[in-house]
């Protein structure tokens, strides 16, 4: 994961010339005072100071492990345009230990199915399961000691919680669009229970017997007939996916 996919980039030239680098000194005062206060019971954050190799920031979860030293996180903090002020360092340190790797454990209790790319060129899109943290939804990448068993339970579980996701739905002339208010990617949650969509599009006044959705991941689902539907993936300069409303149940597992 790149440095400004974490912590947001800085917007324009000019502003990155200008901006302040991350100093490592006033890294490591900041997480002293703060990691205490993000662990909890499952999460450990310790502070590693290595004779002559500087600190490192170490992270266990469950099965997860990652160490990184605040060397190179103030670099990437630094790339990134955050500010070199304590309430600055502070933000982006709290959304590097939430954008941390999901655990087995913490997909097996709360994950939620939602689609995203299968591919990097965008092309094709599959059932994955995501945690939300806050306003963030993270994928979870089973690890290699998870069991075909454990991966069905958890994938399971997250179809039913997908049910319960609480979305927008509106009408805008020929086409219904779903969304939610603060984790875009979980619009696509409504898909586990087409004939559901299906129901409330009709119920809205929307009616076609021949329903196909575009699925943009991270943005919301629009269902339309298939002329429409085509009509408005070719408008679009994003990547979409346009499919009949039957096939969206079929669709493989990431």
């Amino acid at each position: 994961m790149t440095a400004s996919s974490i912590f947001g980039t800085s917007s324009g030239l000019l502003h990155r010339f200008r901006v302040t680098p991350v100093d490592v000194t006033d890294l490591l005062d900041v997480a002293a005072e703060l990691l205490p206060r993000l662990a909890t019971p499952g999460l450990r954050l310790r502070l590693v100071r290595r004779s002559g190799a500087g600190t490192v920031l170490h992270l266990e979860e469950d099965e997860r492990e990652e160490q990184i030293p605040l060397l190179d996180l103030a670099d990437d903090m630094s790339r990134a345009g955050v500010p070199a002020t304590p309430a600055g360092i502070a933000t982006a340190l709290r959304t590097f230990v939430a954008r941390r790797p999901v655990t087995d454990a913490a997909a097996a209790r709360g994950g939620i199915a939602v689609l995203d790319w299968t591919d990097d060129a965008q092309t094709a899109v599959g059932w994955t399961v995501v945690v939300v943290r806050g306003d963030l939804a993270l994928p979870w990448a089973p690890s290699p000691a998870a069991r075909a068993l454990e991966l069905h339970r958890t994938r399971s579980a997250a179809t039913g919680r997908s049910h319960d996701v609480a979305l927008d739905m509106r009408v805008e002339g020929p086409l219904a669009l779903w969304s939610h208010r603060t984790v875009p990617v979980l619009a696509t949650s409504a898909l586990v229970a087409p004939e559901l969509m299906l129901h409330r599009i009709v119920t809205a006044g929307l009616s076609t017997s021949d329903v196909h959705v575009v699925v943009t991941p991270h943005r919301p689902v629009v269902c339309a007939a298939p002329g429409v539907a085509r009509r408005l993936a070719g408008q679009t300069g994003e990547s979409s996916v346009t499919l009949p409303w039957r096939r969206v149940v079929d669709l493989p597992w990431l």
